[in-house]
């Protein structure tokens, strides 16, 4: 929301809103001409917002129905429009390039975006993180009109996008609130990937396994991380069905190969169908970002990025906040920060980190987000947090749901199998790590847990 709230103020538009809690991120928005408040409450919508034939109201699916506020606009007939459906209507009118998945979106479409603003293409971008290289999560171009839209699943958000080209990372249960089950979660995807554009670009990991029913003239290929590839799979597709993915390791057409890790840094080679362009450094070196980087080049790459910008591009990529963030990084203490609040997502993180540091003891302080994706997956969620040293939970963030009985943190915590384990209050969090001795830390999570992170930092570093 807050990339379309500075998008809007971009174009000299009033901009006021509603949020749950004050953040850097709101403080940031006032700071820059928007009116947020945070207590549900009509009389404190701003009275210019209150003429409906002067006033777009855009919301998410994280609201819930019964707002108040947005009932007030609902009963007196305000145009009212889901942030998905304003995006939508920019990919109607510019080439969008969007990026959908379980995980991994929001840093390839980072990625994508910082790949193509810093060469002579350049882009538009709405960005799901806070991007390290513009501090903003809204890139604007007064000669592109390519826009890079990270494309969210929720609530079938994505439906309402018209992609030129599209990315599919991954297609992991999740939202199983909203889906129901695994098969129609996998169906969402399969729409999304319908909406591509005549003549577009389908751009899918190697492992996506879901049907496809495309436009026509549009041209399908896959990336993965490292394969030795077979014949080059990219084709185009008539409006014909196309299972993808049966009998598996019929390889890429993008991917890394010679891939190096040492000194705290990762290289690769990166394969196209057509030719191979050696050296790339990762900006960010951890092993998850090697295919994040590949479909990142590849979309690049097919948009006419030159082989000296994709790595000058890949090298200076800084990362999104709250995606493997270093807040303390010494020989003795590591601190990292990562939006991940997916079972799949946590296993990748806490590898990646084992990878790094094998030697040191690590410690996930993990605060599972949603009753819903707590009560779906928690005997997942155990398993991955197993593959730490030491597992800290604190209790659900809730955000727009209310509690299931007998659903909490403990259902994870009981489960974990890694020696040391519990289970805290906010509160209590702070006070056990000033008393405890660490290596490295690993926070995670899509809650407000990342307001703790300064605090721990300070205790950490005390």
């Amino acid at each position: 929301m807050s990339a379309l709230v500075r998008y809007f103020l971009s174009k000299g538009k009033k901009v006021a809103g509603y949020d749950r809690v004050e953040s850097a991120l709101t403080r940031e928005l006032n700071a820059e001409g928007a009116e947020i408040h945070y207590e549900d409450n009509v009389d404190l919508i701003p009275s210019a917002f209150k003429d409906k034939t002067q006033t777009l109201v855009v919301w998410t699916p994280a609201v819930p129905h019964d707002h108040s506020e947005l009932t007030f606009f609902r009963e007196n007939g305000f145009e009212i429009m889901k942030r998905a459906q304003v995006l939508g209507e920019i990919t109607r009118t510019t080439r969008g390039l969007c990026v959908a998945g379980t995980h991994g979106k929001t840093t390839t479409s980072s990625m994508i975006a910082h790949l193509l603003k810093q060469s002579k293409v350049d882009c538009n971008a709405f960005l799901g993180g806070i991007l390290k290289n513009y501090d903003s999560n809204l890139l604007l171009s007064d000669t592109s009109d390519l826009t890079v839209i990270e494309a969210d699943e929720y609530d079938r958000s994505f439906h309402w996008l018209r992609p030129t080209m599209a990315v599919i990372t991954s297609v992991s249960p999740d939202h199983l609130d909203i889906y129901g089950t695994e098969t129609a979660y996998k169906e969402g995807f399969s729409y999304f990937a319908s909406l591509i554009k005549k003549n577009g670009v389908l751009l899918m990991e190697e492992n996506v396994d879901i049907e496809l029913q495309l436009q026509k003239g549009v041209k399908v290929y896959r990336y993965a991380m490292n394969i030795s590839p077979p014949a080059p799979l990219h084709k185009e597709r008539g409006e014909s069905s196309l299972s993808c993915g049966e009998g598996g390791g019929r390889g890429a057409d993008f991917y890394a190969k010679n891939i190096k890790t040492g000194k705290g840094e990762i290289s690769f080679d990166f394969v196209t169908p057509e030719k191979i362009i050696p050296n790339i450094q990762l900006g960010v070196p951890v092993k998850i970002n090697i295919s994040n980087g590949v479909a990142a080049m590849a979309i690049a790459y097919l948009n006419g990025v030159s082989d000296d910008e994709l790595r000058a591009g890949m090298s200076s990529f800084q990362g999104a906040k709250r995606r493997f963030d270093f807040h303390i990084k010494r020989d003795d203490l590591v601190l990292i920060d990562d939006y991940a609040h997916h079972p799949d997502e946590l296993a990748a993180s806490i590898t990646s980190i084992r990878q790094l540091y094998p030697d040191k003891k690590l410690t996930v302080i993990f605060q599972p987000h949603l009753y819903s994706r707590t009560n779906d997956f928690y005997k997942e969620f155990a398993k991955s947090l197993s593959l730490a040293d030491e597992v800290i939970l604190i209790p659900i963030y809730p955000a727009r749901e209310e509690p299931i009985p007998g659903v909490s943190s403990q259902m994870i915590l009981d489960l974990v199998t890694s020696p040391e384990k519990q289970l805290y209050s906010k509160t209590e969090l702070l006070v056990h790590v000033k008393k405890g001795k660490y290596e490295v830390v690993l926070m995670a999570g899509a809650g407000d847990i990342e307001l703790l992170v300064e605090p721990i930092k300070n205790s950490l570093n005390g």
